[in-house]
């Protein structure tokens, strides 16, 4: 049997030239049908709508070679005669950008920058060198982690958490970000989890085994009530749990961490936490009332799921909150357009309570030009 040999993985300029050499006429008669479409962006299932209107012949030709992989993997085409740029999404995490020139058949190989410059022309034209603002935002991210390998998409969590893991493994030092992170943490100014009694991670240490022979000999549902004046001498505060067993649970998991870190416990420590009080949600969609407003333009199912998605993070907010032992009251904004000239709706209201939840609002907020106040609604892709 033949050995399987690796081979290097070519590029998607080199499989377009490849395509190009095989089938020429092909691939020239599907890139003259997307630039006959004028200036613009078409997306993927447009660029597929062009493919299937080739005759049967050329589809043919082109689905065998590796021009499909291509075309499978292409989200948008941007098109600017004579020329056609490809986004392309070989697979997750991993994008290539490419122009055509129709007429001439010159392929380009582009950088991120180049591609979003060539889109902005639909819009600005050509700058022509003429300078040109642009914000660096790379310095507020420039040492944050990364992940390379595909499996962390939508995993980002358990990738920092594996990240902050082994960093914390290091050495012992390496646990004072943490420290300094539960001595600072606070809610309106009143600190929560540790006071300044603690200032060391072996004081930390000494207080929290302290702590859990202390917790050990109550009941189990003993309100933190009972033992809050107790822990705050020796240095805690309240966010550790509303009972006996749920701050013992907490005081355990850091004692873990501090012991013997490892990815599946720093996510659990963190996630029991109190941080999220406060919420605010963004919806510029169409007609944004909870009554007679389905069916209006830019308006349907995302109104109703916003609307149920609140109600059942309030709910989820209140819970977490009380099993935290806070006395805190959370509060979720959605922050929409004000409408006045919405007729038999309340999307001319600043301020509506959302049915069903005790701490939620929308709050409308006018759209203004030169000549004052939107008072009418508009689509958003013209905001």
């Amino acid at each position: 049997m033949a050995e399987r040999v690796l081979t290097r993985v070519h590029s998607i300029r080199e499989r377009l030239d490849d395509t190009l050499a095989a089938h020429r006429n092909e691939l020239v008669a599907l890139l003259t049908r997307i630039e006959g479409k004028g200036k613009g962006i078409l997306q993927h299932h447009q660029v597929i709508a062009e493919f299937e209107a080739l005759p049967e012949v050329n589809r043919k030709a082109l689905s065998t070679g590796v021009f499909a992989d291509v075309l499978k993997a292409t989200q948008e085409a941007i098109v600017l005669p004579p020329w056609v740029a490809l986004a392309v999404r070989p697979r997750p995490g991993v994008w290539e950008y490419i122009r055509v020139n129709v007429h001439a058949l010159v392929v380009e190989e582009l950088q991120v920058a180049e591609y979003l410059h060539f889109k902005e022309e639909l819009v600005d034209g050509s700058t022509n060198g003429n300078f040109v603002l642009e914000l660096d935002f790379e310095p507020f991210n420039a040492s944050f982690p990364r992940p390379t390998l595909s499996k962390y998409i939508g995993n980002g969590v358990e990738f920092l958490n594996r990240h902050l893991s082994a960093k914390l493994f290091h050495d012992k030092e390496s646990l004072h970000p943490l420290l300094e992170f539960l001595k600072v943490h606070c809610h309106e100014g009143k600190n929560m989890m540790l006071n300044d009694r603690i200032q060391n991670l072996n004081s930390l240490q000494y207080v929290l085994r302290k702590a859990e022979e202390y917790l050990t000999t109550l009941p189990l549902d003993t309100p933190y009530s009972k033992f809050e004046h107790k822990f705050q001498e020796i240095g805690l505060e309240r966010g550790w749990g509303d009972t006996a067993e749920r701050v013992l649970e907490m005081i355990r998991l850091l004692l873990d961490l501090l012991e013997a870190p490892d990815p599946c416990t720093l996510e659990s420590f963190l996630g029991r936490i109190p941080m999220v009080f406060n919420v605010v949600i963004m919806s510029p969609h169409g007609y944004f009332a909870q009554d007679n407003v389905l069916g209006y333009p830019d308006t349907g199912g995302q109104v109703v799921y916003i609307l149920d998605q609140v109600r059942a993070l309030e709910t989820e907010m209140l819970h977490r909150i009380k099993q935290q032992g806070l006395d805190i009251t959370p509060r979720i904004l959605i922050i929409t357009r004000l409408l006045p000239d919405a007729v038999g709706t309340t999307c001319g209201q600043r301020l509506e309570k959302v049915y069903g939840t005790q701490y939620s609002d929308i709050l409308r907020i006018p759209f203004r030009t030169e000549k004052g106040i939107v008072r009418k609604w508009i689509s958003r892709f013209e905001v």
